[in-house]
């Protein structure tokens, strides 16, 4: 299997307990910080991936260092990846989970891009289309490439909405070439 298919799986059942704990984005929240600090931490990072570390030393290290800050299922869940040696894919799981909770909560992310930047009232413009367009809540990922030349890219998933200047004049020269 996969990492990010095991990833999803375990981003799975997290879902259900945090559904149970009716907190499904705090507990997304607290996921990302423990992946954050594996990912900044070379220290924390050395000591979960080290095969000489015993999952046992490893778990009750977990425990102490979270028994104040984490719901205690949230704990033993963390407990549960170091028992099965999948303790290296909490960022990946982190990221699977938020993914899990925007589907639930009928949110997409679009990266968009503009060829200047866009003020407000443009991104709100942006944001309303879309979500029409989706049927669902957009939050858009807004960024700046002046090859565009104007218009907008869209891409949200495997979807490429190409509305670009560039892109236009390239399909008129092909047109204009071709003769059709």
């Amino acid at each position: 299997m996969r990492d990010t298919t095991i990833a999803r799986n375990y981003a799975e059942t997290l879902l259900v307990l945090a559904g149970k704990a009716g907190d499904l984005r705090g507990w997304g929240a607290m996921l990302d910080e423990v992946a954050k600090a594996m990912e900044h931490d070379a220290t924390l990072r050395l000591f979960l991936e080290s095969p000489r570390v015993p999952a046992s030393r490893k778990n009750d290290v977990l425990s102490k260092a979270f028994q104040d800050r984490l719901p205690r299922i949230l704990v033993r869940y963390l407990q549960s990846l170091v028992l099965h040696r999948r303790q290296m894919l909490i960022p990946t799981i982190a990221r699977e989970y938020m993914d899990l909770v925007d589907e639930q909560e009928g949110r997409l992310h679009a990266r968009v891009t503009v060829a200047r930047e866009a003020d407000g009232e443009t991104q709100a413009m942006i944001v309303t289309q879309l979500s029409r367009m989706f049927g669902k809540t957009v939050v858009p990922h807004i960024s700046v490439d002046p090859a565009i030349l104007g218009g907008v890219v869209i891409h949200v998933g495997d979807t490429v909405l190409d509305g670009s200047v560039r892109k236009r004049l390239s399909s008129l020269r092909r047109r204009m070439l071709t003769g059709r």
